[in-house]
């Protein structure tokens, strides 16, 4: 079992989210993903990035560095504006 921690910056960025539903399913997620590292599905080792891996909840990316010690450090929550068909 992994140990999270949430920076301050992450919490006030979960508490914007005006939905109630999506806040509780990026717990939920955060939760079940990164508690047990080695079966997360929906997270990504990024490269060239400041934060070592997110892990995709919806239209949403939560930023994460990760020590061997099994700290999971959440800094940024971040909302992916995705392309539609009145992009173009």
């Amino acid at each position: 079992m992994n140990e999270i921690n949430w920076t301050t910056k992450a919490i006030k960025q979960l508490l914007k989210i005006r939905v109630k539903p999506i806040e509780q399913q990026i717990k939920n997620a955060v939760a079940q993903e990164l508690a047990d590292f080695s079966h997360s599905r929906n997270v990504k080792k990024l490269t060239n990035h400041d934060f070592d891996y997110r892990l995709r909840v919806g239209n949403y990316r939560v930023l994460f560095n990760y020590t061997v010690g099994g700290m999971v450090n959440i800094v940024t929550i971040e909302e992916v504006k995705k392309r539609d068909e009145r992009t173009y």
